[in-house]
């Protein structure tokens, strides 16, 4: 009997899932590319507001009436290519960092490729806003605010390391810039990895017990983790996950149960399969779709409110099937070995970049994506059921 009552009951917890939707809602239908998105509240009415990099401008959308307005443009003679905003000072309202002259092509010139500016916010910011630039690396293409040992440090990753060709040569600098007390003064930086190359994206979690943050990368060499608090690194720190060396090209940590974690990735860089691995005793690879082209976004989070994180990956270039889109992934078993897929949206999103966050305040992550080919930017309101 009570091997029927646990029986049971592992059966309810990995069949009984709402059943996911998400109600469209284009915001934007004329964006130009759509290169990178944030969130976070701009104007501090308490509501988090969508910020997207795009090719020419930077712009945010107001919470609500998702009016637009424009930040800055013409930064840079090339295009813009990475935004990242977080409230840094504790008054309610983001600190906005970007990354701009995306010319992927120069790997040697700091002139002619990449950009880091933080701007300055006016006192309304639905006006325009200032630049003030940073030192940088070529091929500048993501960015994050991330906090380690009590400190607020802009992460930046460029594409290649200085001077590569073809993915060979110096390996890619991965650099954090500690924010200071005087924003125009020198921010200091610390160089937190220089062995991989072809670095496309990263993601983090900050530890709330002792202040530390885990940064992984992902690049050619596979996925790598720098665990040591940034402002102490002065040499290169990522560690080799073992068993997770393939290329790739996103990555997000996610919750696979109440004490363990996933890590979820496209592979190859802008590649086809989405894949978690699990680690126990050894690393499992597991591939969740192999049906994406040019897999360019990911995400993790528990859409559906049932303890447990679930994958949504978005790709930008027509599949097989001739489709673009976005599909959110939910485990079926326990260990996270299988794995069913739904549609997001089919076909009307050629995803550049995704993000998620509760944006109306009910409780439930919505979704936030930018298109490419498909020139929208769309907010998916997540109108999934709850678990009893």
């Amino acid at each position: 009997m009570l091997f029927f009552i646990i029986s049971l009951k592992f059966l309810i917890q990995f069949t009984a899932i709402p059943q996911p939707e998400f109600e469209p809602q284009t915001i934007d239908a004329n964006i130009s590319i759509g290169y990178g998105l944030a969130l976070g509240d701009v104007d501090g009415d308490g509501k988090p507001d969508i910020l997207l990099a795009d090719k020419k401008q930077f712009v945010w959308y107001r919470n609500g009436d998702w009016k637009r307005f424009v930040m800055i443009e013409n930064l840079t003679a090339h295009d813009n290519v990475c935004i990242a905003a977080r409230d840094i000072t504790g008054d309610g309202k983001v600190e906005v960092a970007v990354g701009a002259q995306w010319n992927p092509s120069e790997t040697s010139d700091t002139a002619q490729s990449g950009s880091v500016h933080f701007l300055i916010r006016p006192d309304d910011p639905a006006q325009r806003w200032k630049a003030v630039e940073l030192p940088h690396e070529p091929t500048i293409h993501r960015m994050r605010w991330i906090r380690s040992g009590g400190k607020y440090y802009l992460v930046v990753a460029p594409l290649h390391g200085r001077g590569n060709k073809d993915g060979s040569g110096e390996g890619v600098k991965v650099i954090a810039y500690e924010y200071p007390e005087d924003i125009y003064g020198q921010w200091r930086t610390f160089i937190i990895d220089d062995n991989m190359h072809l670095t496309h994206n990263f993601d983090f979690i900050e530890s709330a017990q002792n202040g530390s943050a885990e940064i992984y990368l992902a690049g050619k060499e596979g996925i790598r983790v720098i665990l040591n608090d940034l402002g102490k690194i002065t040499e290169s720190k990522a560690e080799i996950l073992p068993g997770i060396d393939s290329g790739a090209g996103e990555v997000r940590v996610g919750k696979l149960s109440q004490d363990k974690k996933f890590i979820a990735a496209i592979e190859p860089m802008h590649g086809h399969d989405a894949v978690i691995y699990v680690r126990d005793s050894s690393t499992k690879r597991i591939v969740i779709d192999d049906n994406l082209k040019e897999g360019h976004a990911l995400a993790v989070a528990d859409l559906l409110g049932i303890g447990y994180d679930q994958v949504l990956a978005g790709w930008r270039v027509p599949d097989k099937d001739g489709k673009v889109g976005i599909k959110l992934y939910v485990k079926k078993d326990a260990e996270g070995k299988q794995w069913e897929s739904y549609w997001v949206d089919e076909n009307k999103m050629a995803c550049e970049d995704i993000q998620v966050m509760d944006l109306d305040g009910d409780s439930k992550p919505d979704i936030i994506a930018s298109g490419r080919a498909t020139h929208n930017l769309k907010i998916y309101w997540n109108k999934s059921g709850q678990l009893k």
